[in-house]
């Protein structure tokens, strides 16, 4: 294979369909999701035995349980890539809507119209379910896609997009606006981030070693997710039970994901209550805790924390654990040691819980409730694309309106500058 010239003439496809789903309707591109939803349920063992191929192998070769969960395209994953093409066909299309108007003294009426971002490039790991995910929110945003996934996934990815594409031929659309690059080698994907002239955003969605490859190697403008370093403070006013339920839920309920609590920190004023119980039930569901001297001291089973483990992202049942004296501290420690993710405060002061909304510089800021709700679906965007930690041009999770800009457009009575 001529990856150079395989990566390019991909490129050169996608901007030509970027164009046609620019202006598509509504009701068309719904049709298209919903269409494509019926699709997965009736092939769902065709698609099954490809992603059998892939799983084999995968197992083969080694790979952990967990890494194969992911990877393993089930009746219950199917049946929930199923529900997200049909979540997002009922989701509002945000192309062509007006933002806002003003009039100028002049007459001039001036406004802000959404339109599509044009060509996305999506470079992710062994989640084949993601492929579906993510060619539905660019399909539905008018943006045409050029998806890099992981050597595993392959044959999945492959069936997947043979699928949409198939569709997309149905309602006469180009198939170029849903590929998946046939290629594994590291070559297309870096020929992938040279295409500057086609392709106008970079999305990597996967390991903080992906990213950073991704980051410094794309001559295209990248969204960043370097890692989830998740923080609760649970202040001197907070609701004892309330905290232990909100602070469990965070770190155990699916540890290895990135909006999972990383850091626990306690005022000390309700640490000789609250540590002992929260410790109890942590270590009940096999969580290993690192603390602060005092941490130690109040509960001399917890291991000594290093330096590196607060700005630690375990992705694993293992919880670093501050006293800190005031909120201040707590501010202090989050602003050195974040990843601009997900921070909580656990309280009952409002002035506090105000104050930490307006301080903490993360792209999601919770009172009394769980990091995990930093997820599109859970903030009530349908589905997402990934979270960006980076601010320029979207901050937290992206969904439709994030896989947008903006336009100015001008309407006018035969003005003249003068």
């Amino acid at each position: 294979m001529d990856i150079p010239k395989v990566i390019r003439e991909m490129a050169l496809q996608a901007r030509q369909a970027a164009r046609a789903l620019g202006s598509l309707s509504r009701g068309v591109k719904d049709q298209v999701l919903l269409r494509m939803a019926a699709l997965l349920e009736a092939r769902r063992a065709e698609l099954q035995a490809a992603n059998a191929r892939d799983v084999e192998k995968a197992r083969a070769e080694g790979h952990p349980a967990a890494f194969l969960d992911r990877l393993t395209l089930s009746d219950k994953v199917m049946a929930a890539m199923v529900q997200g093409l049909r979540e997002v066909a009922a989701l509002p299309d945000p192309v062509g809507e007006v933002v806002k108007m003003w009039r100028r003294p002049n007459g001039l009426w001036v406004g802000r119209m959404r339109i599509p971002l044009g060509v996305i490039g999506f470079i992710y790991e062994s989640r084949p379910n993601v492929t579906v995910d993510a060619a539905a929110l660019c399909l539905k945003s008018g943006n045409a896609i050029i998806l890099k996934g992981g050597k595993e996934a392959l044959h999945s990815n492959l069936a997947l997009a043979r699928l949409m594409q198939e569709v997309l031929e149905e309602y006469r659309l180009p198939p170029a606006a849903v590929q998946v690059i046939p290629s594994v080698a590291r070559e297309a994907t870096l020929e992938l981030l040279r295409q500057d002239e086609l392709v106008d955003l970079i999305i990597p969605r996967g390991g903080e070693g992906l990213i950073r490859f991704v980051a410094e190697h794309s001559r295209i403008p990248v969204l960043k997710h370097y890692k989830g370093v998740c923080h609760i403070f649970v202040d001197a006013s907070a609701d004892l039970d309330l905290a232990e339920s909100v602070c469990f839920n965070a770190k155990v309920q699916r540890p290895g994901v990135c909006n999972a609590m990383e850091t626990m920190l306690v005022h000390e004023g309700i640490a000789p209550e609250f540590l002992p119980r929260m410790h109890r039930r942590f270590r009940e569901a096999g969580v290993e805790l690192r603390g602060c001297p005092r941490t130690c001291e109040l509960d001399p089973q917890v291991k000594p924390a290093t330096e590196a483990d607060w700005g630690c992202e375990f992705l694993d049942l293992i919880l670093a654990v501050k006293v800190v004296p005031d909120l201040d501290a707590a501010l202090e420690h989050i602003a050195r040691y974040s990843s601009n993710h997900t921070e909580a405060i656990l309280t009952r002061d409002y002035d506090n819980a105000q104050r930490f909304l307006r301080e903490v510089d993360s792209s999601v800021v919770l009172v009394n409730a769980s990091t995990r709700f930093n997820d599109g679906g859970e903030l009530g965007l349908g589905a997402e694309i990934g979270i960006s930690t980076s601010k320029l041009h979207a901050f937290g999770p992206m969904s439709l309106e994030e896989l947008t800009t903006t336009k100015f457009i001008v309407y006018g009575h035969g003005q003249v500058r003068t």
